[in-house]
């Protein structure tokens, strides 16, 4: 990450006040789990007034700029959209939207958290590292089922 994408990212999540949904927890536990993936570079994209965007591309990666995309979505309180390319990741207990067009004009798959939901963390988890895999191996590919 350039040193002034992270100095924005640091000046975000510092002014970010904690609410009891722990959005602001969630954001910091995906940051930090993304960031100790090797190979794994993240940027950050702020739209102050929308949206806060943490992306991750692998050093790898060929086919797309992004393998997930990390939104801070505005809102009394904020919360967060957690979006993959629908075809880099399964969704076996479908829980998450699919979405049209949703991810930079792409099919995505995107996963709302409102609040702290461990269950649903560990379950996107999963997806981060299939997408993670699958964005810079392509052959290993799963094909979600259709919907």
């Amino acid at each position: 990450m350039k040193e002034e994408t992270e100095q924005e990212l640091n000046t975000f999540i510092e002014e970010w006040k904690e609410t009891a949904e722990k959005n602001r927890e969630l954001f910091l536990h995906f940051k930090e789990y993304l960031s100790m993936k090797e190979g794994v570079i993240l940027d950050f994209i702020p739209r102050p007034g929308l949206t806060y965007s943490l992306r991750a591309v692998h050093v790898d990666q060929k086919e797309k700029d992004l393998f997930v995309m990390v939104d801070v979505i505005e809102g009394d309180p904020r919360w967060l959209s957690i979006c993959f390319y629908g075809e880099m990741i399964a969704d076996p207990d479908e829980k998450g939207d699919f979405v049209p067009g949703g991810l930079l004009g792409e099919d995505a798959v995107c996963f709302d958290l409102e609040e702290l939901d461990e269950a649903l963390v560990s379950y996107i988890e999963v997806r981060l590292d299939e997408a993670c895999l699958n964005s810079y191996s392509p052959e290993l590919r799963v094909i979600p089922s259709l919907r």
